[in-house]
């Protein structure tokens, strides 16, 4: 029971935290889901295919764009995700609804 209570949580916050990651520098996939993993102390342990299809989702509503990198000797071209002016304004706006939902969250629990 208390994994799906979980995961219903964790989905909805998942394009915020996306963003947030995204707002310092542009990052590939993999990088994105350990530096989910790291800075979450392991409480967002995302999968491809959990973080690919809100990427792609982001990157249709204008949020995000992606590029291509070149290879440089042995390493492999990566698509970076980058955040869009568009994507830092959603990402303002999420997160004054996020200190709303939170803070009312928190005075309904305290009692």
């Amino acid at each position: 029971m208390n994994e799906k209570y979980e995961r219903q949580m964790k989905k909805g916050v998942l394009d915020m935290l996306v963003l947030k990651l995204l707002r310092s520098e542009a990052k590939y996939g993999y990088q994105i889901i350990q530096e989910m993993k790291e800075k979450s102390g392991e409480t967002f342990l995302l999968k491809d295919g959990t973080l690919y299809p809100i990427l792609y989702r982001l990157e249709d509503e204008q949020l995000v764009v992606s590029k291509w990198s070149e290879a440089e000797g042995k390493q492999v071209p990566r698509k970076y995700y980058e955040i869009t002016e568009a994507g830092q304004k959603a990402l303002d706006e999420i997160e004054e609804v996020w200190k709303r939902i939170s803070d009312g969250i928190s005075r309904i629990m305290e009692e």
